[in-house]
């Protein structure tokens, strides 16, 4: 059976741009000139194409964000957010990307339409990292600040219940002491784990159901990159010092480890520091790169090296592994010119800079729309603004259809509302069996005593 998966790694320096593999062969597919990423500002949105947010000058008011599609080297969309966005991510189907501010202003743009949903401001200081979590409902960030915030999109995008709340985030994690490097989170939907890294050389495991530390672990050197094992016994921590080391989430090293409590072993090859990993759960293989331009592949059981990529002459600052589209095939990059021009008139259109005050506040959800005819068959989710437009093209021109499709619209609306209705309901649930054992273990210390 053919491996599917794809390494995309970028790097800082202009001409080195980013670089596209196949995991499996080794064989590099592209070179995506011309871009200088910022560190966590390289994204795959939804299989359709690559994005990068681009590092400026320190001078430049600001910033911009490039869209390449699968077939060619150029950038085929260029936007210019209002100001230089740090780190960069998009949802797993593609219908939102976000972007985090050096002003502390986090970014959240619809990708069919370009349109500037919403903008808040998160952090004191400069948003360093941001991560969906498996099922898209929530967006943790980390800041400069030292801080790490839990945001539900549902609570962000609802103005009328933002505008009464005290703060937008669910939780505050302020545990840290300096800049906040690197963030995942495990699977387990509101029952899942996050894991924050920092300059002050730990890496804190925090509950997200309960928003509550539950291990420190500090570490010989700075860390900049986390990844998590999909078992979730274990996660790697790529360090400044080159090494790659191996901590415990369920179990501690022995008393005669010498890196540490909670830290069972390392991986070191790199001649310089580590700055992104990477997990192909394909492949089970965990993937490195480094400040000395190298991506290295190894083999988790085995901790040895099964690959290594050059990357160019400059450092290495991002890694993507995603699934091959299914409309490629190897060689396909660079030899077909009518797939080239197809997929760059299926890129969307500019990120707009601000937000557009006059429309509906409460037209800023994504559905579904199973008759869309102007959306490419690999997105399947249309805003309704859109569909309000849409609506209004056809009622210009004398249709009735109009009338249908504002009944489909509202169904849509209807169906929004319970899908959020369903949402609170859960984490109420949550919150409430959390609450009660509580109370429960409570009782029984008591009676124990």
């Amino acid at each position: 059976m053919e491996k599917m998966d794809l390494v995309i790694a970028s790097s800082s320096i202009t001409e080195a741009g980013i670089g596209c593999w196949d995991l499996d062969s080794g064989a590099e597919q592209l070179r995506y000139k011309s871009s200088a990423s910022t560190q966590h500002g390289l994204t795959c949105v939804g299989q359709r194409f690559i994005a990068s947010a681009q590092l400026r000058e320190p001078s430049a008011t600001s910033g911009s964000v490039l869209y390449w599609s699968w077939s060619k080297p150029q950038a085929a969309v260029k936007s210019f957010p209002s100001e230089p966005i740090k780190p960069f991510v998009s949802n797993s189907v593609g219908t939102y990307v976000v972007g985090g501010g050096q002003s502390g202003d986090i970014y959240l743009w619809e990708v069919e339409s370009g349109r500037l949903i919403k903008k808040w401001h998160a952090h004191y200081r400069a948003v360093t990292c941001l991560v969906f979590s498996k099922d898209d409902s929530l967006l943790i960030s980390g800041s400069e600040d030292g801080c790490v915030r839990v945001w539900s999109l549902i609570m962000v995008c609802n103005d009328y219940e933002s505008q009464r709340a005290s703060h937008l985030y669910e939780y505050s994690l302020t545990e840290h002491t300096l800049r906040v490097t690197d963030i995942v989170i495990g699977h387990g939907g509101y029952n899942a784990i996050i894991i924050s890294a920092s300059e002050d050389r730990t890496c804190k495991v925090w509950s997200l159901s309960h928003g509550k530390l539950l291990r420190n672990i500090v570490f010989p050197s700075v860390i900049d990159a986390i990844v998590l094992d999909p078992g979730e016994n274990v996660f790697y921590a790529g360090s400044r010092d080159g090494n790659i080391y191996i901590a415990a989430l369920n179990a501690e090293s022995s008393s005669s480890s010498s890196y540490g409590k909670h830290i069972l072993s390392s991986l070191y090859d790199h001649s310089k520091a580590v700055t992104c990993l990477a997990y192909s759960i394909e492949g089970n293989l965990l993937l490195s790169g480094s400040e000395d331009g190298m991506v290295r592949i190894w083999d988790p059981r085995t901790l040895n090296i099964v690959r290594m990529f050059k990357h160019g002459k400059g450092p290495v600052n991002n890694i993507l592994v995603v699934r091959r589209p299914n409309h490629l095939t190897l060689g396909a990059f660079s030899n077909s010119h009518a797939s080239s021009r197809r997929q760059c008139s299926l890129l969307p259109p500019p990120l707009e800079k601000y937000v557009n005050m006059d429309e509906d506040a409460n037209k800023t959800t994504v559905v579904r729309l199973a008759t869309a005819c102007n959306i490419p068959p690999d997105a399947p989710y249309y805003s309704s603004h859109i569909m309000d437009e849409h609506i209004k093209q056809v009622e210009q021109q004398g249709s009735s259809a109009a009338n249908e499709m504002e009944v489909e619209r509202l169904k849509l609306e209807n169906r929004k509302t319970m899908h959020m209705v369903e949402q609170w309901k859960k984490m109420y649930d949550k919150v409430h069996e959390f609450c009660v054992n509580e109370l429960l273990n409570g009782d029984e210390v008591g009676s124990t005593n």
